[in-house]
């Protein structure tokens, strides 16, 4: 790694010159030794002289810089982004002061992936960190690091207060990680610090209250809320709003607690801040998907006047480019005058040699949304501009499948009631229905993205560019999702990256394949024929989820499907059962159970799992039989399962939520 740090300032010659005797003096007497060997040890001893000398970078030299994070918090909850509800002076002096970005994204919508994604400024499909959480972790390329600990080797003090969730192999990172560490405990006062401080107080579990706590009165009125049109206007869902609006503004609190300290330590002056949500939430629809609700994150820069020559902006404006979670660790690093890492997929958008320019003309963020504790998914987005592109690789999973965790909160749980009882409209339905395959939304007319303009003719050439420049970035990349997650475990996490680009065209034929669910079905009939004869077992695999997308247009690829219900290959075969389930022709229950008998991955079995809970969610009493002591694999995300599916009893503080009957289809 090179760095444009400067260590240390010039040494006495003096020493030089003696250092420089002593070797020549060292050299003349070992004539037997070799020339090479010679120059070796003269190296040596010169770097072993420069770190003796070289005393530690000073804060005067460097920026401090502090990362304050809000778990779960889109922008919708802030008097800065438009909610007049979500007042938070201290969060809105730093925005004075600094700058506000209008478009910060983070690239996935739920804690560990985009974590992961912060730290490493990579996209986490090119690695395979793409599942929450990790069934295992994966390898970051060869060389490849965190940037903090860039930012240690070039003298800086790195501590982290107190939230990792990383789903990849960690390495050396900070000085100090836990809810103790803080800049206060440096050795050396002079030497520059980076520290990130999450507070939590705004997580998901702080609205998993009960009908008794709903009787405690909120700050924010639920009468004075504005809900987004995709929930019902009810009490729950009020309250539910009006107590997270509170939760906000406790995390103003705790930003001025932090903010203060910097100021009692003198500090202030001295130290480039940043404040930001570390994705989307976290009322229903938020966390977990790539709608703006789950991605669109709040962003405040405070630079102090001593460093205003590192931003070339003026203070109290509001950056219109598109920056995501890729881009803040290679912008730390450049502020900090490191050199960006060729590792990293994002760019710097503060700091030398950033154009104004360039970075306003930014106009594209990318996301990605895989599985969610127990609950398996597989989406896509890309916002470019106005207009967001999403891509729903499995369309006939709803929004709304079961994840225990998420139906904690009443106003989930009570969304759902309301669906099955007929009561809700067409835009509040969707997120329990089977999805298009495809969306296209006008953010600036349509912010809550209920309006799919896919099917619109005035935005055909829209749909086309975007769809196209969506499937170049999964090719390019090459996304690794589109190996199942037990595949993808077993072959490719020592170094996904490697891995990725060993068996980029075989990834690039899944994506076609997956992609023929674009087209009208009689185009797209005889080539998932072709598909399913294939001899790769992922590309049946993906034309079976092609058809499954199709739905009822499938019925007559009926006989076609059929004989990849005795596979050998354990998901080739569910994938055929989900299909034939969906279809109402033939019941896939044997073939899941036996499945499910066979299966030795605990990872395998949960995506066999996934299936069970769709198929059973989505028609009145269906109900899959299965044995409890046939499921030969129960170890990790899979108790979740089990426990909804009635099988196991429910575990403290594991969300565990018994299935109701379903009345409508999705």
């Amino acid at each position: 790694m090179s760095c444009r740090v400067e260590f240390f300032s010039k040494p006495d010659l003096s020493i030089l010159r003696n250092l420089s005797a002593a070797i020549d003096r060292f050299l003349n007497q070992t004539g037997t030794m070799s020339t090479h060997f010679k120059r070796l040890f003269a190296l040596l001893a010169c770097l072993q002289f420069v770190s003796a000398i070289a005393p530690p970078l000073a804060a005067a030299d460097r920026p401090n810089i502090l990362w304050i994070l809000s778990e779960d918090n889109s922008i919708h909850y802030m008097r800065l982004y438009g909610d007049p509800l979500g007042a938070m002076p201290n969060v809105e002096k730093l925005a004075a002061g600094g700058l506000t970005f209008n478009h910060a994204f983070s690239n996935a919508p739920v804690c560990s992936v985009a974590r992961t994604t912060l730290m490493t400024g990579i996209l986490a499909p090119r690695v395979g960190f793409q599942y929450h959480r990790k069934s295992e972790l994966a390898n970051l390329p060869p060389g490849a690091k965190m940037f903090p600990a860039y930012l240690r080797e070039a003298g800086y003090y790195a501590t982290n207060n107190s939230k990792k969730d990383y789903n990849v192999v960690e390495g050396t990172v900070w000085d100090e990680s836990s809810p103790q560490a803080s800049w206060r405990k440096r050795p050396d006062k002079s030497q520059p610090f980076f520290h990130m401080q999450t507070t939590g107080v705004s997580h998901e579990s702080s609205l998993h209250f009960s009908t008794e706590q709903m009787k405690q009165p909120t700050v924010t009125k639920p009468e004075d809320v504005k809900l987004p049109p995709y929930f019902p206007d009810t009490p729950t869902f009020r309250y539910t709003q009006a107590r997270y609006n509170d939760r906000m503004r406790e995390v103003d609190v705790q930003v001025g607690k932090i903010l203060d300290q910097l100021k009692e330590d003198g500090l202030a002056e001295d130290t480039i801040v940043f404040y930001f949500g570390d994705h989307g939430g976290v009322l229903p629809r938020s966390k977990g998907y790539v709608y703006e609700s789950g991605l669109h994150v709040p962003l405040v820069i405070h630079v102090p006047e001593k460093w205003q020559k590192l931003i070339d902006r003026k203070p109290g404006t509001r950056p219109d480019g598109f920056v995501s979670f890729i881009d803040f660790g290679p912008t730390v690093l450049n502020l900090a005058g490191v050199d960006v890492p060729s590792t990293m997929d994002g760019k710097p958008f503060l700091g030398e040699g950033v154009s104004v320019k360039e970075v306003e003309s930014r106009d594209t963020t990318f996301g990605y949304a895989d599985r969610f504790d127990e609950k398996y998914d597989l989406v896509r987005s890309l916002r470019k501009g106005r207009f967001k592109y999403i891509r729903n690789y499995q369309a006939f999973y709803p929004d709304g499948l079961q994840n225990n965790y998420r139906y904690r909160m009443l106003a989930y749980a009570e969304w759902r009631e309301l669906y099955r009882q007929g009561k809700l409209n067409d835009v509040q339905k969707q997120f329990f229905q089977a999805r298009p395959v495809e969306q296209l939304f006008d953010i600036e007319k349509d912010p809550h993205e209920v309006r799919n303009l896919s099917a619109d003719a005035d935005h055909q050439e829209t749909l086309k560019e975007l769809r196209a420049e969506l499937q170049a970035r999964v090719k390019g990349l090459p996304d690794l999702s589109f190996y199942p997650e037990p595949d993808m475990v077993k072959r490719a996490l020592n170094d996904g990256a490697a891995f990725g680009q060993a068996h980029k065209k075989q990834i690039g034929r899944l994506v076609d394949i997956a992609d023929l669910s674009l087209l009208p079905f009689s185009e797209a009939e005889p080539k998932l024929k072709t598909a399913l004869k294939s001899k790769d077992p992922w590309e049946r695999y993906w034309a079976l989820i092609s058809c499954s997308c199709f739905g009822e247009k499938a019925n007559s690829l009926e006989f076609d499907t059929l004989r990849h219900l005795d596979e050998s290959n354990l998901l080739v075969r569910v994938r055929a059962a989900e299909l034939h389930g969906i279809l109402g022709v033939l019941n896939p229950d044997s073939t899941i159970a036996d499945a499910l008998s066979k299966s030795e991955s605990p990872v395998e079995t949960l995506l066999i799992l996934n299936t069970v809970v769709f198929l059973q969610d989505r028609d009145e009493g269906r109900k899959v039989k299965l044995d409890l002591k046939q499921i030969r694999s129960q170890g990790g995300e899979v108790a979740r399962r089990l426990e909804y599916l009635g099988l196991k009893p429910p575990t403290s503080g594991k969300g565990g939520v018994k299935r109701g009957t379903a009345k409508k289809k999705s």
